[in-house]
């Protein structure tokens, strides 16, 4: 077991809701209402970097985080998909998938910056957006975690 892995979150907490886990990996729903789709893609062991994986392992956990950008693309059909991988706050293997769109609170930017000025009309659109796409999700998961279990 990794010294550091009884203090980092993700090997204490599952860090969302699973959608689907397998042994090397789990898919995770992050709470809040503020990114609809939000997901995360989590290596269960405690690595931090993608360098310390064999190459199969990397290859298995990269196919996840694809499969999940599609089903995004598909089912909740974003404007774009952002992927990150920082690992900075948390360090610990993981990616999150997170489907943007041009009407969105931080749309150009990262969700992790600070939101651009936005008009009470644009505030109510993205409000109306995300109720909509909040419809979309429970096809999302089902589809994502379908997708997941026929792949193994």
């Amino acid at each position: 077991m990794n010294p550091h892995s009884d203090r980092c979150t993700l090997c204490q907490e599952d860090g969302g809701r699973v959608i689907w886990r397998d042994a090397s990996l789990r898919i995770i729903a992050v709470a809040g209402d503020a990114h609809p789709g939000f997901t995360r893609v989590v290596w269960n062991e405690h690595i931090s970097e993608m360098t310390q994986l064999p190459s199969q392992a990397r290859d298995s956990l990269m196919a996840a985080v694809w499969r999940v950008e599609q089903i995004q693309r598909s089912v909740l059909r974003p404007d774009k998909i952002n992927l990150a991988q920082f690992g900075n706050m948390t360090p610990h293997l993981h990616w999150h998938v997170i489907p943007r769109w041009a009407d969105d609170s931080h749309f150009p930017e990262a969700i992790w910056a600070a939101a651009p000025a936005r008009s009470h009309a644009q505030a109510m659109a993205w409000n109306q957006h995300k109720t909509r796409m909040a419809k979309r999700l429970p096809d999302y998961w089902a589809a994502l975690h379908e997708c997941c279990k026929t792949a193994t």
